[in-house]
């Protein structure tokens, strides 16, 4: 987009600005630049100013300017010097964030770009001045202030910052928020650099400018924000190590015909319709109460209600039963189990990646899931939970290594889960062999309880966010005295470890694939053997290392005291020290009030389990130039939750309690392309475990199901992790459970496909399910007085009634064309009809299914039922009254969608089973047909 191309320019008045408001004007001339709010005097000019004419005296500041600017070139970009092996045998740091190298690379007598003694054949400015030299094309004029303000620092002796890098205090940029009423609107942007020793200067000509949603708001390369369709977004403003999001707001025009709700005096609520106000959204109303039940039921304990739970809450006429409902769930079962999943989610719950952590197979997952479980169950504060992580020991106070060999042993036996939860801590989330190394355990930490990827600066600036490569070195550093190892033991247990390992082998020298196996079946068979443990290595006494080195040379020479070595947390300009265990300290950060990354990451997560996106999203990319949709609202969740000790209850209560949870599906013309301001309800996918466990409890008996509920047996919620790839449950496969393969939300997808449609409507467990003799099929029969199923082993019993009952249907079709005729053509179709139809009728012979006679179906082909050779169209449903089947309908329903069938439905329903060969095939194909409506597999 170029700016002399632009129709309608606009300008901000600075009065605005000063008082927090951000107003257009439509001007007829070319766009105004505002640079800023404060006097000339405070704030330096631009250096397109400063260096519009040759013979400027200043000299340019190689971090302040020459680095910036040749990233606003894109010299140091990914596609040019930036990238790993450089371009035309000259590299630069990525982004232009490592200025020794960067200074060193440019005047090197090799490679180099710099000529002190001959400025003007210097390659940084002949290169990117000649299109036919260049091989990334020209890049600005030789009479150019970019050109002036290169060559300048070149003639100053090409002096770079060296140790002295100056400080930047913080980047203001102004406007704070930018609105607009129509398309194709302009707003300038000015960026303030504001450096530690008060020098402030207009850096917008050096800043890096990018648009999170280019539809609603685009930005040029010199911070021109130009307006699209309606809807919010934020554009990105970088310099030195700043990133600054700036909000861009497009409201909609609101047609008074619409009708608003009620406001609620919620406090979720009243933030929620704070940014709708802004954006001009009319929210849609609250659901109706059988959406509400299905929905919370789902989304905080991954389980479908119950039918009869269901119709209890419809009947129920008090105000505040929905409240109650909630309050009910979050002390069921399954509350713990579906949370305790996803929290496995977040911390790595492998069982690939604890493969050999511990002595017995399988073990390991199933007992960091249990540990969990219970602390949910009891509703610990999720600070605790985290500490009993980051913090873990392996023994606890007292116990010495063959009490804790001991008591592992017996929780790693099937059934005993629960002692190991009784332990303080779980030190598995340490042991994982994805996160041996200082830089992986790094990653793994900030993914896990901060919601944050600091992949990128373990190689260079985070082009996103603030971490240097040294910010991430030194906060990996902190990690790096930790070993989890699957032999490693605390000194004091080397002994009682050979002596557990000889009683074992008898004395006898074992090699170690032998040993391995000797170890995991004397395990399983419940027999004490030696458990790794999680120990913190003492760094090497620097300072006895330095002495006795020096008193070698010297023995009358002072030893010098080294320094004690530290690490850093992220952000955090005091260090730990990691002469000693830095978890405890790493956790009184987590905890402090100030941090910006804990609460907000646990609280952004859980609000996305509920509106299937998070105010931050990702949700696992927290950074500067990802700003949340509704700040105000995660500070208020994120605040509260602190002030409640991290009581995860009030967080689920909080957010479900609210208007803006409790929406309706319905749209209106303000909010139909709402997905990020939560004025609707937006439908979603259900994840993996509970569409697994949807299914079953759909075509369960209502015994099993009671017991499924109550005691979380068979339930994928439930269960502890995935299993070995080769031996996953299908159904979860298909439907994107989460592998915890990687630090990345983004390992559970939610992504449709051709298999999932495949496994609910045609795969041999679905059928077992339906045709099973303890299903509700079965019970729903029984009721009624009518033969169950039987079980389905072999489904090509089930494809041939399909192939009849398409043969069928063809040959109704062709009957009733044959009909439309007029008399002389259906003479001359006769015999050939007739052959079709004898076709037809050995087909069916050979199938085993009765066909009518030429002269019936003629008479009428509608008639014409699925019946089998030997059997009569069934008619026995009738003696059962409408009254009778109408509660089998109902019962279908609410176990399956969690609501009543309107009265068509109820019709089509009970007329299908009437007409079906027996009432088990009519109730079986109900229920299929109810669980592969799009109603039964998202949300509603």
């Amino acid at each position: 987009m170029k700016s002399a191309q632009r129709s309608v320019p606009w300008i901000v008045f600075p009065i605005m600005l000063a008082i927090g408001v951000s107003f257009c004007l439509p001007l007829e001339a070319e766009p105004v630049w505002v640079h800023s709010t404060t006097a000339p005097s405070d704030v330096m000019e631009p250096l397109p100013q400063r260096f519009a004419e040759a013979g400027t005296s200043e000299v340019p500041d190689f971090q302040k300017h020459v680095m910036p600017l040749l990233g606003r070139l894109g010299c140091n970009g990914r596609a040019c010097h930036g990238s790993f092996q450089g371009q035309g045998g000259f590299q630069l740091s990525l982004f232009g964030y490592d200025f020794q190298a960067d200074h060193a690379a440019l005047l090197a007598e090799s490679a180099g770009r710099v000529d002190p003694d001959d400025v003007d054949e210097s390659l940084i400015l002949a290169k990117p001045t000649d299109a036919d030299m260049h091989e990334g094309g020209k890049r600005f004029e030789k009479a150019s202030w970019q050109y002036r303000v290169l060559s300048r620092w070149i003639e100053a002796g090409a002096e770079s910052a060296n140790s002295n890098l100056q400080v930047l205090d913080h980047l203001e940029v102004l406007p704070t928020e930018v609105h607009f009423d129509n398309a194709e609107q302009d707003m300038q942007l000015t960026a303030i650099a504001h450096w530690a020793d008060g020098t402030r200067e207009d850096v917008t000509a050096l800043c890096r400018f990018s648009t999170n949603d280019d539809a609603v708001a685009a930005i040029d390369e010199n911070g021109h924000v130009r307006s699209g369709l309606q809807g919010d977004t934020h554009v990105v403003v970088a310099y030195d190590r700043a990133v600054v999001p700036v909000s861009v707001i497009r409201p909609v025009q609101v047609e008074s015909s619409i009708a608003t709700p009620p406001l609620s005096d919620h406090a979720v609520d009243r933030l929620v319709a704070a940014k709708h106000s802004k954006l001009g959204i009319v929210p849609s109303p609250l659901c109706t109460d059988a959406e509400f039940i299905r929905r919370v039921s789902l989304d905080m304990t991954g389980t479908l209600p119950a039918a009869e739970e269901v119709r209890r809450f419809l009947a129920d006429d008090d105000t505040d039963k929905r409240q109650r409902l909630i309050e009910e769930l979050l002390e069921a079962p399954g509350y713990a189990a579906w949370w305790a999943t996803r929290l496995s989610d977040w911390t790595g719950n492998s069982e690939e990646q604890l493969n050999n952590v511990l002595p017995v197979r399988g073990a390991a997952s199933r007992l960091w899931y249990e540990w969990l479980r219970v602390r949910l169950d009891d509703n610990i504060p999720y600070d605790e939970i985290v500490a009993g992580i980051v913090t873990a020991e392996s023994r606890q106070d007292g116990e010495s290594y063959l009490e804790y060999c001991q008591s592992l042993t017996a929780a790693c036996q099937p059934g005993n889960e629960g002692q190991y939860a009784a332990r303080d801590g779980m030190p598995l989330f340490w042991a994982r062999r994805n996160l041996q190394q200082p830089e992986e355990r790094a990653i793994g930490f900030a993914y896990a309880f901060m919601g944050i990827r600091i992949e990128c600066a373990q190689c260079h600036k985070h082009p996103f966010d603030q971490w240097s490569k040294d910010d991430f070195d030194q906060f990996a550093k902190l990690f790096s005295n930790l070993n989890a190892r699957p032999n490693t033991v605390a000194k004091d247990a080397v002994k009682t470890r050979k002596e557990l390992l000889e009683e074992l082998t008898g004395g006898k020298d074992i090699n170690n694939g032998d040993l391995r196996k000797l170890i995991y079946k004397r395990a399983s068979d419940g027999d004490v053997v030696p458990f790794p443990e999680l120990v913190y290595n003492q760094p090497r006494n620097q300072t006895r290392r330095v002495a006795g080195a020096q008193k070698r040379k010297n023995k009358n020479q002072r030893v010098p005291v080294a320094a004690i070595e530290q690490g850093f947390a992220l952000g955090e300009s005091s260090g730990i020290r990691i002469d000693q265990d830095p978890r405890d300290a790493l956790m009184q950060w987590l905890r402090a009030p100030e941090n910006p990354y804990f609460a907000r990451a646990i609280v952004n997560r859980v609000w996305a389990n509920y509106f299937g996106i998070g105010l931050i999203n990702p949700t696992d990319d927290m950074n500067l130039a990802n700003p949340a949709s509704n700040e105000p609202l995660l500070d208020y969740l994120a605040a509260g939750l602190r002030e409640h000790e991290y009581d995860l209850h009030w967080l689920h209560r909080e957010i479900t309690t609210s208007d803006a949870y409790q929406r309706s599906t319905q749209t209106n013309a303000s909010n139909t392309q709402d997905r990020t301001n939560f004025s609707r309800h937006v439908p979603r996918r259900l994840p993996a475990e509970v569409i697994r466990d949807a299914v079953l409890l759909a075509t369960q008996s209502t015994a099993e199901t009671t017991k499924m509920r109550a005691q979380m047996t068979d339930m994928a919620i439930a269960a502890d992790i995935p299993q070995r790839r080769n031996q996953r449950d299908f159904a979860l496969q298909v439907f994107g459970q989460s592998q915890r393969e990687s630090n990345c939300d983004c390992d559970r997808s939610d992504s449709p496909s051709l298999l999932q449609s495949i496994y609910l409507r045609n795969d041999i467990q679905m059928y077992q399910q339906l045709a099973s003799k303890d299903g509700w099929v079965a019970q729903a029969c029984e009721s009624l007085g009518e033969a169950g199923p039987h079980e389905r082993t072999n489904p090509a019993a089930d494809q041939i009634t399909r192939k009849a009952d398409l043969i069928r249907r063809q040959t109704i079709a062709r009957i009733e064309r044959f009909q439309s005729l007029d008399a002389s053509k259906r003479a001359r179709q006769r015999e050939k009809t007739l052959a079709a139809y004898r076709m037809v009728r050995k087909r069916f012979a050979e199938y085993g299914f009765a066909t009518p006679t030429f002269a019936d179906l003629l008479a009428d082909p509608t008639a014409w039922q699925l019946t089998r050779i030997g059997m009569e169209t069934p008619s026995s449903v009738q003696k059962h009254g409408n009254d009778t089947l109408a509660l089998v309908v109902d019962e279908a329903y609410l176990r399956t969608l969690s609501r009543l069938p309107d009265t068509e439905e109820a019709e089509i329903a009970k007329t299908y089973i009437e007409e079906s060969e027996t009432v088990a095939e009519g109730l079986s194909s109900i229920v299929w047909a109810l669980v592969n409506t799009k109603e039964f597999i998202i949300t509603h």
